[in-house]
C-alpha cells in the first residue's frame, strides 16, 4: 500500500519561512515526479512545485517562483518545498503527489497517482 505522509504545516506570520516534507512508504521516488499542490476551501487544486527525482528538474507557479524552493534528498528518500517570505495569500492545505507526468502534464494534478493527505499552512498579516 503507498502512503504519501506530509509534514506538519503550521501558523506563521507573513514573511516568515516553512519546510514541509512529504515521504513516502510502499514507494521510492526514484522514477517519480513529486509535487506539491495548494488548495483553499472553495477553490480549485492549484499547482506549486514540482521536482523529477531522476536528473532534479524543477518547476514552479510563478506565484512561488523566488520564494519557494522544492528539493529531493538521497539520504532521507524525502521531498522538500521550503517556503520564504510567506504572504497570506499562500495560506491553503498543501498536499504532496507523486506520478510520472511529462513536462506538458507536470502541473496538471490528474497527472500524479499518489496523494497525501494534505497539511494546513496559515500564514497571518
Amino acid at each position: 500500500q503507498v502512503e504519501l505522509v506530509e509534514s506538519a504545516g503550521g501558523l506563521v506570520q507573513a514573511g516568515d519561512s516553512l519546510r514541509l516534507s512529504c515521504a513516502a512508504s510502499g514507494i521510492t521516488f526514484g522514477g517519480y515526479s513529486v509535487a506539491w499542490f495548494r488548495q483553499e476551501p472553495g477553490k480549485e487544486r492549484e499547482f506549486v512545485a514540482a521536482v523529477r527525482w531522476s536528473g532534479g528538474n524543477t518547476w514552479y507557479a510563478d506565484s512561488v517562483k523566488g520564494r519557494f524552493s522544492i528539493s529531493r534528498d538521497f539520504a532521507s528518500g524525502a521531498v522538500y518545498l521550503q517556503m520564504n517570505s510567506l504572504r497570506s495569500e499562500d495560506t491553503a492545505v498543501y498536499s504532496c503527489a507523486a506520478g510520472r507526468p511529462i513536462q506538458s502534464t507536470v502541473r496538471s494534478p490528474t497527472a500524479y497517482y499518489y496523494w497525501g493527505r494534505g497539511t494546513q499552512v496559515t500564514v497571518s498579516s
